[in-house]
């Protein structure tokens, strides 16, 4: 039945949703993989998904145990704010969404791993996506002696009829409605869509997919304004509003909805090496990422600026390919961080039908100065001084052109 031969764990916790693929994983690690016990961990990024019932749901298909934590706030604070801090943007348009969940998850899945004495843990990444990668490289990295298990490896079931099969001989219950035609993956950052009729990027997405957002033509036709106020690079506060950072991106989601803001359709390089079409929806995100960026111009050096830009592409990928523990993103970060500490203040944002514009801005550590900076007639400023800086500028040039 199994496709790879290898070591083989009695004890193992299983990243568990309670939908039917990770509910199959459950009782065929138990039945075909020889698990001798599986543990069922869920881990609450804002999923919105209802988890009353799980556990009952996990031990009736055969786990002796389901935990349950909730994780929103460790996800915001500590990967979804790091990475606004950075700017981080995945090929231009991913606000890495889904990748920046899925360390906060490994992670726990390997503390209930080694609480519980297990020898492995087991995921229901498939073997094209890049869950699997951050998956397991989060588990190297925190727990290196655990063996982890990937289902969709290993099995010879290979189509979705195969698995409903499975299911029914196994009194694992199917959901009669319809599958939707394509799948979703759901946080506080973003909803993401795949597969099926989005497998065709010349197929628009249907009106009626989108959940956080509504479309720019139904949003209101009177702008939302409002304020984000940010310490140290972190988002603080709405409309004077002190928020924890889940419910502060909570928030930002509703206003940013609203008003249809957050909509990527992008086709992106999987690190696996194909290309994947993904719908996305980041409202409160891509507010986020507008504000902080604009505050950083107004607080930020020009060469420290400079530098962070060369390298936040480079972090993006480092989170896209699910190194968030890897030593080069936490120097990385380091030296990142030491770039925000001045990067405190407001900033003013107008949003209207799917579009957000920055309309203002202020920072008790500003470096514009408008005494420098004005057309009209200063006293700081010594305008013939940029002769001769030009002058310096263009030697080389004059060099270089033989004169």
């Amino acid at each position: 039945m199994n496709r790879q031969a290898g070591p083989r764990a009695k004890k193992i916790v299983l990243a568990y949703s309670g939908g039917l693929d990770t509910s199959i994983i459950l009782k065929w690690l138990l039945t075909e993989y020889g698990a001798e016990e599986v543990i069922a961990f869920c881990a609450d990024v804002g999923q919105a998904e209802e988890l009353d019932g799980l556990e009952t749901k996990a031990l009736k298909t055969g786990a002796s145990k389901c935990f349950i934590r909730d994780l929103k706030e460790e996800f915001v604070r500590d990967f979804v704010f790091p990475a606004i801090r950075a700017n981080a943007v995945y090929e231009g348009q991913y606000l890495l969404g889904t990748a920046l969940a899925r360390p906060v998850i490994a992670k726990h899945l390997v503390e209930v791993a080694l609480a519980e004495g297990a020898g492995a843990i087991a995921h229901g990444a498939t073997g094209k996506g890049n869950d699997q990668v951050r998956f397991e490289l989060t588990a190297m990295a925190l727990a290196p002696n655990l063996i982890t298990v990937a289902p969709w490896r290993e099995w010879n079931m290979s189509s979705r009829s195969e698995l409903i099969q499975f299911a029914r001989d196994h009194d694992i219950p199917v959901p009669v409605t319809a599958a939707k035609p394509y799948s979703m993956d759901r946080n506080l950052l973003h909803i993401s869509f795949e597969g099926g009729i989005l497998e065709d990027p010349w197929t628009e997405p249907a009106e009626d997919m989108f959940v956080l957002t509504v479309s720019p033509e139904r949003a209101p036709d009177k702008p939302c304004e409002i304020a984000v106020d940010f310490v140290n690079g972190n988002p603080v506060a709405v409309n004077g509003q002190d928020l924890t950072p889940a419910a502060l991106l909570r928030r930002l989601n509703v206003l940013a909805g609203e008003n249809g803001i957050g909509r990527a359709d992008l086709v992106e390089s999987r690190f696996v090496g194909m290309k994947s079409r993904g719908v996305y929806e980041t409202p409160g995100g891509t507010v986020l990422h507008l504000a902080h960026r604009s505050l950083e111009t107004l607080t930020l050096d020009r060469e420290v600026l400079s530098l962070k830009e060369a390298y936040q592409g480079r972090y993006a990928t480092m989170v896209y390919n699910g190194f968030w523990y890897a030593p080069e993103r936490v120097a990385l970060q380091t030296l990142i961080d030491q770039t925000q500490e001045k990067v405190t203040g407001t900033v003013r944002l107008k949003l209207y039908k799917g579009g957000v514009w920055v309309t203002g801005r202020k920072s008790p550590n500003s470096l514009y100065s408008e005494a420098y900076a004005t057309f009209e007639k200063d006293e700081v400023y010594n305008q013939a001084d940029a002769g001769g800086f030009i002058r310096c500028q263009g030697l080389r040039l004059r060099v270089a052109s033989g004169r």
